[in-house]
């Protein structure tokens, strides 16, 4: 390659136009995720005081949020509830007329465009707050497996196009699977939260889920964020087990991880940009320390350049609103 003069990068970034023109990677509304949290009643929309421009809503309320990034292009929405009320199983996780359960149906009766997922997780049901039964004071695995199937089966059942197991409960994929075959369910795909990592990340959804731990922490079943190589262990055995798409979250502390997954398999790939990631940004942006618009696209830029093929994201609608203006211009 020639050097300076004869070579000057840039010629090609003189005007935007041009940069257009040779921009390597490229972000589609289509390929973001919209996470909505859900709870029982009519007309409610609570503000989540630590995550700016989220909310808790019941499911009226929810439809006009899902509209809305409907219209804007949005791919899919993925939702959480928050359970009226909680016990040491969880079980209104599978109760057919929970909050997310009646919100899939009226999403798949008024937004059918939308690809609805959802999560499939007791901690927001559980009354201790953990993503499983507790025995001897730590998570039971195995005891686990059973009811996180109940819920991926009742999710499917109501119309769920997607179930997503985010517990990271070891055979979880597997079971889900085998649930979903059994009860005739063979069309509804696994999106594995594959390579989930334990850390400070998840405060602000922990205040929007309502799912705080009420003794230690999920470190004995989370990933630690030191460990990329076990990362690849956990999307193989998730693979393995019937994984249709896998994921790794959170995403913009890991950006290494998602590079090295996209190696690794050709699978669907996605990645959260989880709740302290978005609130962060917020913040700096709300005191005036960043340019928040700028600052949102370049962290969905960095993921999507990582390797990402669909990003969930708390942004998706104020992303989706910048890639229009940048289209019409």
């Amino acid at each position: 390659m020639p050097s300076f003069p004869q070579f000057r990068p840039r010629r090609l970034r003189r005007t935007a136009a041009l940069r257009r023109l040779v921009r390597e990677t490229w972000l589609n509304p289509a390929q973001l995720v919209l996470p909505l949290f859900v709870r029982s009643g009519t007309g409610v929309r609570e503000p989540v005081g630590s995550m700016p421009g989220v909310d808790q809503t019941s499911v009226d309320e929810l439809l006009r949020d899902a509209r809305e990034a409907a219209s804007l292009g949005v791919g899919g929405v993925l939702l959480f509830g928050i359970p009226d009320r909680k016990d040491a199983t969880g079980s209104e996780a599978w109760n057919d007329d929970a909050p997310v359960q009646q919100a899939v149906r009226a999403l798949k009766r008024d937004v059918p465009g939308l690809v609805v997922i959802t999560d499939v997780c007791l901690c927001e049901y559980t009354d201790h707050g953990h993503c499983g039964v507790i025995k001897d004071g730590d998570v039971d695995n195995d005891a686990t497996l059973e009811l996180l199937a109940r819920e991926a089966v009742s999710h499917a059942r109501a119309g769920a196009d997607i179930v997503a197991p985010s517990d990271m409960m070891d055979g979880r994929v597997l079971a889900i699977r085998s649930s979903l075959d059994m009860h005739g369910f063979k069309n509804t795909p696994i999106l594995s939260y594959a390579a989930k990592f334990a850390g400070p990340f998840y405060g602000p959804f922990r205040e929007a889920a309502e799912s705080t731990p009420q003794f230690g922490d999920r470190r004995a079943y989370q990933m630690d964020s030191a460990n990329a190589r076990e990362a690849l262990r956990e999307v193989r055995l998730d693979i393995d087990e019937g994984a249709d798409m896998v994921m790794v979250k959170p995403a913009g502390p890991f950006l290494d991880v998602i590079a090295r997954v996209r190696d690794e398999t050709t699978l669907p790939l996605a990645a959260y940009q989880v709740s302290g990631e978005y609130s962060m940004i917020q913040a700096a942006a709300e005191r005036g320390w960043i340019d928040g618009e700028r600052a949102m696209m370049d962290s969905l830029l960095a993921i999507r350049r990582a390797g990402a093929d669909i990003i969930i994201t708390y942004f998706a609608r104020q992303a989706a609103r910048v890639l229009r203006q940048e289209q019409q211009a």
